[in-house]
C-alpha cells in the first residue's frame, strides 16, 4: 500500500483511480462496507483504489476541546487499510487552507484534477468543504459535467442500529467490550513500537513495555489487556494509558505489566488489546501507594482472565 502524505505529493499518484473519503475513526463494520465495496469495484475496473483522509481530524482542527475522542491512531489506521486491500492512501493535512476550501474547489482541485477519480464511493450522509455544505447531489453533479460517477452507500446495520464511530465510543465507555468486538468484527486494540522508557515499573517490580501516544484515545486508565506481538503466543496483563500524574508524567505513554514474560522486546511491534477497563488514572500520596495499587490491579486481572494467582 502506498502512502502520499499531503498535495505536493501528489505528483506520487499516476493514472485514473476509484475512491473514497472520510476519517475512519475506528474502521468498524460501516466503513469495512464502504472499502469492500469500493475494492470490488476498483479491481474489477483495473484501477487503484485510494482512501483519502484527513490528519488532523477536521473535528480536531475546527473544536478541539470539544472534538470526539480518538478510535485509532494513523498509524493504526494504515495497518488496517493495509489490510483490506487498499492500494493507496492520501493523507491530507487539515489546516487553514484545506478548512477553508470550497466543496466545489474540494472536487475540482483534489478530486478531478489532481487524482483524476472515475469512480468515487461515499456514504449517504456524507458532507465536505467549507461550512460542510458540500454532499453527495453536488458530488453527483459535478461528475456529469467532469466525467466520474458517485455511488452512495447506505448506513450499516446491526441489530437493527446504525455502526457508527460514536456507539464503539459509548461501547468503550460504558466498558462493553464484547460490544466493540462486534462493532469492529475485531478486538479494540492499538499497535505500537516499544521504546525505552524509565524503568520505574521495573524498580517496582512490575515491569512494562512502553508504546508513545500521540493523541487523546477512547480508552483511558487501567485496563485488563492481552498483547499480541511478542511470540505466537498471545499474552495477557495490565495497561495503562495515559500521564501518569504520581510521576509527573508530561506526555501521554501505554505502559503494559505483561503476565510470564520477561524477555526484552525493544523495538518489537505489539498489538494491545483491551478487553476490560479496572480503574481510572489517578495520583497517588506516594510510589509505595501506586505499588500496593498495581499489586492489586495484577490481581485483579488475573482474576478476570481465570489466571491462577
Amino acid at each position: 500500500m502506498q502512502l502520499i502524505r499531503g498535495q505536493h505529493n501528489f505528483y506520487q499518484h499516476l493514472g485514473a483511480c476509484y475512491a473514497t473519503i472520510g476519517t475512519f475513526d475506528g474502521l468498524h463494520l460501516g466503513h469495512q462496507a464502504v472499502l469492500k465495496q469500493l475494492c470490488q469495484k476498483a479491481q474489477a475496473a483495473g484501477v487503484p483504489s485510494v482512501v483519502i483522509l484527513f490528519e488532523p481530524h477536521p473535528q480536531e482542527y475546527f473544536n478541539p476541546e470539544k472534538a470526539p475522542v480518538r478510535l485509532t491512531s494513523l498509524r493504526d489506521k494504515l495497518l488496517r487499510l493495509r489490510e483490506f486491500g487498499i492500494d493507496k492512501v492520501v493523507c491530507l493535512r487539515f489546516d487553514k487552507y484545506l478548512g477553508g476550501l470550497s466543496a466545489d474547489a474540494f472536487i475540482e482541485t483534489i478530486l478531478v484534477k489532481a487524482l483524476r477519480v472515475e469512480h468515487l464511493v461515499v456514504g449517504d450522509d456524507f458532507h465536505f468543504g467549507a461550512d460542510r455544505k458540500g454532499n453527495y447531489a453536488l458530488l453527483a453533479a459535478w461528475g456529469q459535467r467532469a466525467g466520474f460517477t458517485v455511488e452512495p452507500t447506505a448506513s450499516y446495520l446491526w441489530q437493527g442500529a446504525r455502526v457508527s464511530s460514536t456507539w464503539v465510543r459509548m461501547a468503550i465507555a460504558e466498558n462493553d467490550f464484547a460490544l466493540v468486538e462486534q462493532l469492529l468484527a475485531r478486538p479494540y486494540s492499538i499497535c505500537g513500537r516499544v521504546h525505552h522508557g524509565d524503568k520505574r515499573g521495573r524498580v517496582m517490580g512490575f515491569p512494562t513495555v512502553n508504546l508513545p501516544i500521540s493523541k487523546v484515545m477512547a480508552v483511558q486508565g487501567v485496563y485488563a489487556v492481552q498483547i499480541a506481538g511478542l511470540t505466537n503466543e498471545l499474552y495477557y496483563g495490565v495497561a495503562n494509558i495515559g500521564v501518569r500524574p504520581t510521576l509527573n508524567g508530561l506526555r501521554r505513554l501505554l505502559e503494559v505489566h505483561i503476565f510470564a514474560y520477561r524477555g526484552e522486546c525493544y523495538g518489537s511491534h505489539l498489538e494491545v488489546r483491551f478487553c476490560h477497563r479496572l480503574r481510572e488514572e489517578k495520583k497517588f500520596a506516594s510510589l509505595v501507594a501506586l505499588q500496593a495499587q498495581i499489586a492489586q490491579d495484577v490481581a485483579t486481572a488475573k482474576k478476570y482472565f481465570g489466571i491462577q494467582l
